[in-house]
């Protein structure tokens, strides 16, 4: 299978070094045949090889000519000369001419005993050749073009008298010769007809034949450009029905054919490469093929260049992309050059972390769908192939899927180019240096796992910080394929790393580093053993910010607020065992700001603060009224607990309100600022118009037995 030629255009001869692998071999001998059959029945005659480009037609050539060549070598008899014309190689009827010519007698036997027939045809060459040619042609110098010119002169060298002669030599001599000429659809117009004018008329001789090769629709559209045939197809038609006489029709080139020349190549990329389709990409592959790619792919020329192109791009990227994604974008890149150039312009809306602004979300299906098709018209895609080209991109991109209406997808194929993560894999033919290969991965992993330092896991830890979203994202993967993840080891790392995360927010900027972090995280805490929970959450709060995610994961993971995970109660032992290790973390840190007036703390304690509040609240406001029996002052401690806002929304929201309940009791909130509230005597009104702002939206949350006639007006905050 290794052995496949992928990036040989070269036709076969049906040997074993280049074997014929669609059955052509038994069609030549059905040509060799009628040239037999012709033979018999005329001097002189063109038979043509008619099928489309890239559909075998210079292989069937090939065979041809081997069979007659094994004929004559195993009989000895009725053995023919062949000539290979290539027309490509002459612009004019002259240089062609003696090109002929020169074939002819080069392709005649060698024996002393055909040198006069030799002579002769070379002489008919020569008195129709004007002698400039003869020069460019034969290599001659000075000397022999002046005994050419008194050879011509001294002797009887006119064209017909010389025809004659070669005439009755070649007829005389009853040795077969065969003109092959391929490929006559790529000549342009005036080459044509100096191709076909010299077959009709000058190279009309006894025992000549001519097997010429040619797309027909193609040669036909060629002649409709002459002034000799205009732009009529049925005289075009029976311009070509003049000069042949026998049409050999190629095979077609059948389904089944196809299927087989496809299968193969595939296998021999896959085996060439190391690597292997899943049941499920093999599906995958089937509705890609069956549906979009057969119709495009009908000839071998075709198919063997598309296997050549992956082949060419799949070295460096093995084991690093989905196999179905690389053969269907490799089809793009070599079919829709400029549908695979537009998936760059495209790649945010193509991996789901944009949409098209021309039309927004509240788009109906149908208008998303005219949208991608105006883009495939706008890159070249003819009618015809709109439909499959979409279909193709449907399988790439979920969210082309969901755009046109087929549904939605539950998620982009691991390394798949619809991924955020992948997509660049497919367009720079590598792993960008921003990206880490999957054995690096893989590795990286396995190193945290086992508790080893390496260069692999170096990497990765870096990575986490500065590419987070990605990072992330393939841990979860990962995860979801079954693999083994150190969950208690990238617990650590992300709480190790949590208040240094430099990766730009995602999903329009709606989306930072810390938000996928702390989603994630609950996930690995639950992945690990029960018994191993509580030490993981200890160890992860040794740093302040460690404190912080510490907390959110142990709320989420014990929170029935998120559905979508494992949802474990807070009573469960491992989680009062957590919640207390916790506590003490919380304890720790905060222990310095127990010495300082509450209007000293820091945002990281007001941040751990609240976080407590999520763990044990019972603890905190058990240490909150400790601290403030012990020298804080309420207000200053709610001007740090609640930030400012920059924006006119309600200072204390309902979440706010909660959380004021969970820490010190809604009681004992107004009854402890209760002098505040009805402007006692010697109470002076707070100066910092936070403060006052926040008596003001306390006022207004009051529950109704809390509410007094002030003796006092209150004041408007300032």
């Amino acid at each position: 299978m290794t052995g496949e030629r992928f990036f040989n255009d070269d036709p076969v001869d049906g040997s074993s070094a280049a074997p014929d692998l669609l059955g052509r071999r038994q069609f030549a001998q059905h040509a060799v045949d009628l040239l037999h059959q012709v033979r018999e029945q005329s001097e002189s005659g063109v038979l043509a090889l008619i099928g489309p480009w890239g559909s075998g037609k210079s292989s069937v050539l090939q065979m041809a000519i081997q069979h007659l060549e094994n004929a004559a070598g195993s009989t000895g008899t009725g053995a023919w000369s062949v000539a290979e014309l290539n027309p490509w190689m002459y612009s004019d009827l002259e240089s062609l001419t003696m090109a002929l010519f020169s074939e002819i007698r080069a392709a005649l036997p060698a024996d002393g005993q055909w040198s006069d027939l030799r002579r002769k045809v070379g002489a008919f060459g020569q008195s129709i050749s004007p002698l400039g040619k003869l020069t460019g042609l034969l290599g001659l110098d000075s000397s022999e073009l002046i005994k050419h010119v008194a050879d011509r002169i001294a002797g009887d060298t006119s064209a017909s008298a010389a025809k004659h002669t070669a005439e009755t030599a070649l007829r005389q001599a009853g040795l077969p010769v065969l003109v092959v000429m391929d490929d006559l659809d790529r000549l342009t117009p005036q080459e044509v007809l100096v191709v076909f004018k010299l077959i009709r008329l000058v190279g009309h001789l006894p025992n000549v034949y001519y097997l010429i090769s040619f797309d027909e629709q193609t040669l036909l559209d060629v002649l409709q450009r002459t002034d000799l045939v205009g732009s009529n197809d049925q005289r075009a038609q029976e311009f070509l029905e003049k000069l042949i006489q026998v049409r050999l029709d190629l095979p077609a080139f059948r389904d089944r054919d196809i299927i087989a020349m496809t299968t193969r190549l595939l296998n021999a990329l896959l085996d060439s490469h190391g690597v292997s389709m899943t049941p499920a990409q093999e599906q995958r592959f089937s509705e890609a093929y069956f549906r979009h790619l057969q119709d495009r792919l009908r000839t071998p020329r075709a198919i063997k260049r598309y296997f050549g192109q992956a082949g060419a791009t799949l070295g460096s990227l093995a084991g690093e992309v989905d196999l179905v994604d690389f053969l269907i974008v490799t089809f793009l890149r070599t079919s829709e050059p400029r549908v695979y150039r537009m998936l760059g312009r495209h790649r945010a809306e193509l991996t789901g972390t944009s949409i098209d602004p021309a039309l927004g979300r509240d788009s109906r299906p149908g208008e998303r769908a005219e949208r991608w098709k105006q883009r495939l018209r706008q890159a070249g895609v003819v009618q015809d192939n709109l439909d499959g080209v979409l279909g193709l991109l449907t399988l790439l991109f979920p969210a082309v899927q969901q755009a046109i209406g087929n549904g939605p997808r539950a998620a982009a194929w691991r390394l798949g180019i619809g991924s955020p993560d992948h997509f660049d894999r497919y367009v720079v033919f590598g792993i960008p240096e921003d990206d880490l290969p999957e054995a690096v991965f893989e590795q990286a992993l396995a190193q945290m796992a086992s508790g080893t330092e390496g260069d692999e896991a170096t990497q990765l830890l870096l990575r986490l910080t500065d590419d987070t979203h990605r990072i992330v994202r393939r841990i979860d993967q990962a995860r979801a394929d079954g693999a083994p993840v150190p969950a208690a080891a990238l617990l650590q790392a992300m709480a190790d790393n949590y208040g240094q995360l430099t990766t730009q927010p995602e999903a329009m900027g709606l989306l930072g580093a810390d938000r996928r972090v702390r989603s994630f995280a609950p996930s690995l805490l639950l992945d690990l053993p029960p018994d191993q929970r509580p030490a993981v959450v200890a160890a992860m709060a040794a740093t302040h910010d460690g404190a912080v995610l510490a907390t959110r994961t142990l709320h989420s993971a014990t929170n029935a607020d998120d559905l979508t995970r494992e949802i474990t109660t807070a009573s469960e032992p491992w989680a009062t065992a957590a919640r207390d290790a916790l506590t003490g973390r919380l304890t720790e840190h905060l222990a310095p700001a127990t010495h300082q007036p509450a209007s000293d703390l820091t945002e990281e304690d007001s941040t751990l603060i609240w976080m407590w509040r999520h763990t044990h609240p019972a603890s905190l406001h058990t240490w909150l009224r400790d601290r403030l029996d012990n020298g804080w002052d309420l207000l200053p401690l709610l001007a740090v607990l609640i930030t400012p806002q920059q924006v006119p929304f309600p200072l204390i929201d309902n979440d706010t309100w909660a959380g004021l309940d969970a820490m010190f009791t809604h009681d004992y909130l107004y009854a402890r600022l209760a002098r505040h509230f009805d402007g006692s005597p010697g109470t002076e009104p707070p100066t910092d118009p936070h403060q006052t702002s926040i008596l003001q939206a306390l006022r207004d949350r009051r529950p109704d037995q809390h509410r007094a006639t002030p003796t006092t007006p209150p004041r408007t905050p300032s």
